[in-house]
């Protein structure tokens, strides 16, 4: 399985990106998949996750501002990024697990990174005010 973000870069205060990350060589039927961040120093955290079942989860620091999402079609997740704020600045990582957290269907895609068996090498968001 490969992972490879791309679509970071420098904002002001209020702008926006969209990050995108092409998963290949992935063959789960069921799957959770996320985006998360992590700043020097500090602890990798779960930023949005998304499930085969469509099912979606933000952290409280993001909801309202960021949208995940999927195109099966080219194999390919999203993380749009509106309304940035300096404290969104981060190396941000796309990753995804083999369908552990999935059942009849149903996914409980968790935000604990330890979750997730396969990452990609990350993007750099930087916002300035």
């Amino acid at each position: 399985v490969q992972l490879a973000e791309s679509g970071g870069g420098s904002v002001h205060t209020g702008g926006s990106l969209k990050l995108s990350c092409v998963v290949s060589k992935y063959t789960y039927p069921d799957f959770c998949m996320g985006w998360f961040r992590q700043a020097p120093g500090k602890e990798r955290e779960g930023v949005a996750t998304i499930g085969s079942d469509g099912r979606t989860s933000y952290s409280d620091s993001v909801k309202g501002r960021f949208t995940i999402s999927r195109d099966g079609a080219v194999n390919t997740l999203y993380l749009q990024l509106n309304g940035l704020k300096v404290d969104d600045t981060d190396m941000y990582y796309c990753a995804a697990e083999d369908g552990f957290y999935c059942r009849g269907g149903r996914c409980n895609c968790p935000t604990d990174p330890n979750a997730y068996n396969f990452w990609g090498q990350g993007t750099q968001v930087t916002v300035s005010s």
